[in-house]
């Protein structure tokens, strides 16, 4: 039976895939006491394509570039419950990171990563809310548009 949290995001239409297992060297989530660290997830979508794929700036749109970022928040979610079986568990998004595959110049990191930040507002209300860093890339792996971490308080 689905939680509270899991209620709110399939009443906006998302529901949760299985967490996508780490391609490299790195584990998908680290525990430390109440804090639950998630690795960088990338812009995938149910099917495993990216969402989004080039420079924010030259190839892809910002309204392009927040429906990556809201992918990558959707994963970001998948391995929350991955690590606590239950979304309820999280107490608080603590902070958001963002990287943005920027053209030179490009300045509009935030309103991409808007659409990380929107879904756990969504997803958690007030206890959504959090720290956030964006910054723009050279970079990321696959040609991916963005890539999202996330730090959580959690029971």
């Amino acid at each position: 039976m689905a939680g509270t949290v899991e209620s709110k995001l399939k009443g906006i239409g998302i529901s949760l895939k299985e967490a996508p297992a780490p391609v490299a060297n790195y584990v998908p989530f680290v525990r430390s006491g109440n804090q639950l660290m998630v690795s960088g997830q990338l812009c995938f979508d149910d099917e495993g394509k990216l969402v989004a794929k080039g420079r924010l700036g030259a190839d892809v749109s910002i309204e392009d570039g927040q429906k990556a970022a809201r992918a990558c928040a959707i994963n970001l979610l998948a391995q929350v419950k991955a690590a606590l079986g239950d979304l309820d568990r999280v107490s608080r998004v603590v902070r958001l990171g963002g990287f943005i595959n920027s053209a030179a110049g490009f300045g509009d990191g935030p309103r991409v990563m808007n659409g990380a930040s929107d879904i756990m507002v969504a997803a958690f209300g007030d206890k959504g809310k959090h720290a956030r860093t964006t910054v723009g890339v050279a970079a990321l792996p696959a040609d991916a548009a963005i890539e999202v971490e996330g730090l959580f308080e959690v029971s």
